[in-house]
């Protein structure tokens, strides 16, 4: 006889783990099925030990520049090996922190690849290839994504390489291009490029970080041009030979064909979702272009099936999979949460400087047809930016003229990844401009450039 769960979420990441917590706080008997490592890709292989390595660049730039601080340091280098170690040695623990809560919540973790089996059931096998049965009521996909590889860019884990292998190479390249200009792309770029490897973005749309404000992708571009890294927008990647001791990469751009050499080419051009192999097919549960099709609370076509995550319609994002995880479990719990809003979801990309967003783009706006208001307030103007030594970028606000809704904020500058909240929390507020203005803002600080933007919106900003 199989054993019995209530809930079993298929999937460790920030979607599947937070899913398992929950519904254990809310008394139900929990099961987690993992094929790796618990954390999933995000605390592995992704948001978390990317974040390291990033941080180890910064204070590499710091030490660089530390001249500029009245503070004089000679023959600083960067030691890339240890600086992958640290990485490491963060994700592991921040693995070992799931494996604590998945204790502390009596939440069981079965490891092995799961398949849906109908009735309920899930087939786990494991790393031996020993496979067990599991029961529960209700099972909740949340297997994730990895890398998309392109026909003419086959990742062969060596020369043509996928995140994982970028946060994980035992020698820094001398040179690299990198094939993809989203959150993944300029993240690597920033690290590589602050670190002495010569780095060449390729991006097929007009603009690098293509989904953001066209604001933010111009000021991206002149940041990282003056650090010296090459950038190919409204160009492509038609073929890459490696034959020889380095990569020959053949690049479309729109003043013709060039040829390329680097040591590696990294391809960053977005996930797949891992629908593969799960049972989906044989089980009746409907996809749409490899995503799972579902309701506002994550429900299948199939009755006790649910899913979250990259594997679902929303934006790929840690933040968004979690807060679906919850609402899917409280829904089956009996409880009534709101459906989640994704046009209130915040994007951050963690290059230097960061990028922070949420809501509409400015051309977005027109589109839809609004007449707005606009106000942009750069940290040139900001104290606590300029003594900071941190003055590149801005904040941009977007109001809908007729009723002062909040239709979009977007950041470039140091730690707005920290500030966007704020504006998540207003919008789901129902916040107006006028509202935002008369808030105190504390000074000094980067937060105040959302007061100072709100208020250029109106005509009322001080510090211009």
């Amino acid at each position: 006889m199989s054993q019995k769960f209530d809930i079993i979420v298929l999937g460790s990441g920030p979607g599947g783990y937070v899913a398992a917590i929950r519904a254990s706080q809310l008394g139900k008997k929990v099961a987690v099925v993992e094929k790796a490592e618990l954390g999933g890709i995000c605390l592995n292989w992704g948001c978390i030990p990317t974040k390291a390595l990033l941080k180890s660049a910064q204070v590499f730039e710091y030490i660089k520049h530390a001249a500029d601080y009245g503070i004089q340091i000679n023959n600083a280098k960067a030691d890339f090996s240890a600086m992958i170690k640290r990485s490491r040695d963060v994700a592991a623990g921040m693995s070992k922190g799931v494996q604590f809560l998945m204790k502390k919540n009596n939440i069981t973790v079965i490891y092995g690849f799961g398949k849906l089996k109908g009735n309920k059931q899930l087939e786990v096998t494991d790393d031996k290839n020993n496979t067990t049965t599991y029961t529960a009521d209700h099972i909740i996909l949340a297997t994730g994504g990895r890398a998309r590889e392109l026909p003419n860019l086959k990742i062969d884990g060596k020369k043509v390489i996928g995140y994982r292998q970028a946060m994980s190479l035992t020698e820094q390249p001398e040179s690299m291009i990198i094939v993809g200009s989203g959150a993944i792309g300029v993240e690597f770029a920033y690290f590589y490029n602050a670190i002495g490897t010569k780095v060449t973005i390729v991006e097929f749309m007009p603009n690098i970080v293509p989904v953001e404000d066209e604001d933010i992708s111009k000021q991206l571009e002149k940041e990282y041009k003056k650090s010296g890294i090459n950038i190919l927008t409204s160009s492509t990647v038609e073929s890459v030979d490696t034959s020889g001791k380095k990569c020959k990469v053949t690049i479309k751009t729109p003043s013709g064909a060039i040829t390329e050499e680097c040591d590696v080419v990294l391809s960053a051009v977005g996930i797949s979702t891992n629908v593969e192999g799960i049972g989906l097919e044989e089980c009746g549960v409907a996809v749409d272009k490899g995503r799972v099709v579902t309701d506002d609370f994550y429900r299948t076509n199939i009755p006790g099936i649910y899913a979250i995550g990259d594997i679902t319609k929303g934006q790929a994002l840690a933040h968004v999979a979690s807060a679906e995880g919850i609402i899917c479990v409280e829904k089956i719990c009996g409880h009534h949460p709101e459906p989640l809003n994704y046009n209130n979801i915040p994007g951050c990309t963690y290059c230097q400087p960061e990028i922070a967003s949420v809501g509409l783009t400015e051309k977005a706006a027109k589109e839809k047809g609004y007449a707005i208001k606009v106000g942009k307030f750069p940290f040139t103007a900001s104290g606590k930016a300029k003594a900071a030594g941190a003055s590149e970028g801005f904040v941009k606000v977007i109001f809908d003229a007729k009723y002062g809704e909040w239709l979009g904020c977007h950041m470039i500058g140091a730690n707005v990844t920290e500030m966007i909240a704020e504006v998540v929390v207003a919008r789901k507020l129902e916040t107006t401009g006028h509202e935002i203005i008369k808030a105190v803002h504390p000074h000094p600080t980067m937060s105040e450039a959302i007061m100072e933007a709100t208020a250029a919106a109106y005509g009322e900003v001080i510090h211009l």
